[in-house]
Parts: C-alpha cells; structure tokens; sequence
C-alpha cells in the first residue's frame, strides 16, 4: 500500500481531513464541551442474583438482556450452554470503549507527533502542508490533503517499535482532550469497563477488535482495560526488522499491511482468534460486518450497539455524522432485534471518577 494511505482507514470516515486537523490543533474545535458529570443514582435491581453486577448500568432492557445472555450461556446442563473456550467477546474501541470526538484519539496523537519531532526533521519544511500546519493556517492547509497524510506518516515511522511505545506512553501521561479536559485514558467508559470485568469473570475472553492501529492500543490497553496485548485486533502497519551488530529492531514503516474496519473486521477475527465470537459490541456502521459476523450461525449470541445520544455528558451523534456514523448499522440491529444501548437512559455515568 501507497504511503499516502497510512491514514485513508481514518480519513475516509472524516470529511474534510485536513480541516478537522488543523481546527483540532488549534482549538478551534466546534464539538459540545460536556459539563462535569451528573450524579444519578442508580435503580434498585429487583434480582438479588444480579445485584451487583454491571452497577453503572440502569436496570433497563440492555442491561437485562446483557445479564440474561451470560446466565444463559454459563447455564450447565442448559441447551444454551457455550463452553469457557468457545465464549468469545469482541469490542470495537474507539467509540465503544472510550470515546472518539471530535476525532479519533490516535489521530490527535499522529498530529501532536508532527508537533513535537518537527525540530529534528528539517526535511519536513520541504511538505507543502508543514508550514500551514505550524503556522496555524486553516485555509491553506485545507488544500494540503494528501501532503498532510504524508507528513503525519513521516512522523509516525521510521523509529524502532520500543521507540514508538515511549512515544504513546509519553502523550498518554500529558495530553488532554481539547474540550472534556481530561487524559485520554480516563475517558473511557465506566459501564463497558465493568462489562469487560463482568464477562472475564463468567469464563470469557475479552478481544478488542478496532480500526485503530494495534501498535498505538497495545501501548496501554492492559492496564486500563485489562485485555493484553495478544487479545488486540486492528489495523497493522509495516514493518522492518534490521540487526545491526547483533542487535535486532524491528523499524516502522510508512504503510499498511492490513485494515481492521468494515468488512476487514472479520477477517482479522478469524485470522487472530480462529473462533466464532458469541458477544460482539460496536458503535457504529463500521461495526456492522463484526456484528453480522458474531451473530450468524447457530447457537447463542448477542450484538450490542452504543447509540451515543448524551451530548450533556459526553457527545450526540448518529446517523448524519462525518465521523463514525450510525445509520446503516442501527436500521439492521432493529430489523434483527440486537441490543442497542442508549449512552443517555442506560448508563448512570459515562467516565470513571479518577483518572486511569
């Protein structure tokens, strides 16, 4: 694959690639703020079998049709029985376990790269949309498309992968969201933490399957979600081992070897698990093939959708949206009766009370 296409898995979900960047970086950023967060007690579960489960989750139709699924899967002797090694639960990330407004987080990331490198990359002067991008032109750099996506590549390879991780690690320990305010890991979301925690400990394996790249999940998805990272599903880029003196590295390079969205998706589930999930739980149409995939056959199974409509909270978007739209994907979860979880009504809170 063409470098220029390091980032075309992302930027075909975007309209307006390089707008969106450059507003992003400049805090020019037209997505809702959310206030502090909402206290709401939660509701009193009748079933005290289930009382304490999955507790940032209103006692409604999701939430109860989640409880059931697992009662009825770990079922000894039931005719819905799954076995702990066939019970497998897939996650989309970016919107499905933290949030993904107003652009996904790794992209926010590849562009603080450019940022932080661009002293020691002279070079880079040499791109068309370096100086708009430094100089905070909007109008200029809106015409840079493609030489942005070579530059944000440029900065994102070329380094060893322990290099990388430094870098992610490094950002992650800093950066904030540009309106919530907060690091990025503690914008992850309070009830699919504990629906994570709830599932591993009915016997199941827990995978991410996501379009982000598994490089920049790997980074950190152990210590705050708690899935390692041998249970990480995305898009891959290139890479090139080189020894030198004995020594090997494995170096990054500006490509792509596979894209996890859409219809890849599957494929990169059945290339990596070799199992069938039973759970798979998603946000959005690039989900719908993971969901279709999870759901077809005999046996039980269950797909979730996350249906973000709590722009107090966090943000509303849906069918009209340029990033991750919901619209072909919900039209087929009501045909076929999937779970689709309101942010609003069935989440008591949205984010952690501290930090991650």
């Amino acid at each position: 694959m063409h470098k220029l296409d390091w980032l075309r898995w992302r930027s075909t979900a975007t309209c307006g690639l390089a707008a969106a960047v450059v507003a992003l970086s400049f805090g020019a950023c037209t997505t809702p703020a959310a206030p502090p967060e909402a206290s709401v007690a939660p509701q009193t579960n009748p079933s005290a079998a289930v009382a304490n489960a999955l507790p940032s989750w209103r006692d409604g139709a999701a939430r109860q049709a989640i409880l059931r699924f697992v009662a009825d899967v770990t079922r000894e002797g039931a005719t819905t029985y799954v076995s702990p090694a066939e019970r497998v639960a897939v996650f989309d990330n970016d919107g499905t376990l933290w949030s993904e407004q107003p652009l996904p987080f790794q992209l926010i990331f590849m562009v603080d790269q450019v940022k932080a490198n661009a002293a020691a990359h002279p070079e880079w002067k040499s791109n068309p949309a370096f100086a708009p991008l430094m100089a905070h032109d909007l109008a200029a750099l809106s015409t840079q498309k493609q030489p942005l996506l070579q530059l944000l590549a440029a900065a994102n390879s070329g380094m060893s992968v322990e290099d990388y991780d430094k870098r992610i690690d490094a950002w992650l320990a800093s950066a904030q969201h540009p309106t919530l305010h907060r690091p990025y890991t503690s914008l992850v979301y309070q009830p699919q933490l504990e629906l994570l925690t709830y599932l591993r400990a009915n016997g199941f394996k827990t995978y991410i399957v996501s379009g982000g790249t598994t490089q920049f999940m790997r980074a950190w998805v152990e210590r705050v979600y708690g899935v390692p990272p041998e249970q990480v599903i995305g898009t891959t880029e290139g890479l090139k081992y080189v020894a030198n003196d004995g020594q090997g590295q494995l170096i990054r390079q500006p490509t792509l070897d596979f894209v996890d969205n859409g219809p890849g998706k599957p494929v990169g589930i059945y290339r990596r698990i070799g199992r069938k999930p039973i759970l798979a739980v998603g946000n959005s149409d690039g989900d719908l093939q993971m969901l279709e995939y999870s759901t077809t056959g005999n046996g039980p199974h269950l797909a979730v959708l996350i249906h973000h409509d709590d722009a107090a909270r966090e943000f509303a978007y849906d069918r009209q949206s340029k990033l991750a739209k919901l619209d072909r994907a919900w039209d087929v979860a009501v045909a076929r009766g999937w779970t689709v979880v309101s942010m609003k009504d069935d989440w008591v809170t949205v984010f952690p009370a501290t930090s991650q």
